[in-house]
């Protein structure tokens, strides 16, 4: 089996493949400080909620945009998995060409959902990942990583409201019923909601009219799921897109794609 980990700013996630079946995830907040051993005991205590047992582990795979955390977090999954995890950075074979100003910069999750979405869906194939920063990669039909699109994300947009407007208060981050408001949480809520709708939109239309191609467009990320259903512009939702990829990623790494 292959435990998959996708470590990004908010949360770190992981999920177990058996072959090609995703068994289940696990999530845990990126923000707290941890041990070795906290991150070792959280994920045997993951694999046993899955009755999955240490032997049957066959390796770990990891994609990770936070460097401060990756000495404890790998520690653990030696000292309690016994694996020497494979780590998403350069050197790695993961089926995509990068060319971009500066491949050795670009996110591990931003080429692990690349991979995903294109060996998954095919390309050309626009990906959007809805995190703590929202990206918009295009990835061309010969598999080439070309361009990409970084905004903030909408939780990092709402944040800014409360902490910088004295009068505003936090808020649930939802899908009002109306544009027409008469209060100030559901205005803030239509104006972060319709507001980023029309970001997403805008964006999607000016990669196809500046490319003059069509191409699949793949939402991910965990508030995709509130705005897929809001436009027509999206074809799909997959909220184990960089579970996918890693997936991918990891077979291309030891021949398992053949």
């Amino acid at each position: 089996m292959l435990v998959v980990v996708d470590i990004g700013n908010t949360n770190i996630t992981l999920g177990i493949y058996d072959g090609d079946t995703l068994l289940g995830s696990f999530r845990l907040t990126t923000k707290l400080k941890r041990t070795s051993d906290e991150f070792g005991s959280s994920i045997l205590s993951f694999l046993s909620a899955n009755q999955v047992t240490i032997d049957e582990i066959d390796d770990v795979i990891i994609a990770s945009v936070v460097p401060k955390i990756m000495h404890s977090f790998n520690n653990g999954v030696r000292k309690y998995l016994k694996k020497e995890p494979i780590i998403i950075g350069p050197g790695i074979r993961t089926g995509i060409s990068v060319q971009t100003d500066s491949p050795r910069t670009l996110g591990a999750d931003r080429i692990v959902d690349a991979a995903g979405a294109y060996y998954t869906y095919g390309g050309p194939v626009l990906v959007i990942d809805f995190g703590t920063a929202t990206t918009y990669d295009y990835i061309a039909a010969d598999t080439t990583f070309q361009y990409g699109v970084i905004a903030p994300g909408i939780e990092i947009s709402a944040q800014a409201l409360w902490t910088q407007a004295a009068k505003l208060q936090e808020i649930e981050i939802k899908k009002p019923r109306s544009i027409l408001c008469k209060n100030t949480v559901s205005s803030m809520q239509a104006g972060l909601i319709y507001g980023y709708i029309g970001q997403v939109e805008y964006i999607i239309k000016e990669f196809k009219r500046a490319l003059k191609t069509d191409m699949k467009v793949v939402a991910t990320g965990g508030l995709g799921r509130i705005l897929y259903k809001e436009t027509d512009l999206i074809d799909l939702y997959d909220p184990d897109l960089t579970f996918k990829g890693l997936k991918i990623i990891y077979d291309k790494c030891t021949g398992n794609d053949r």
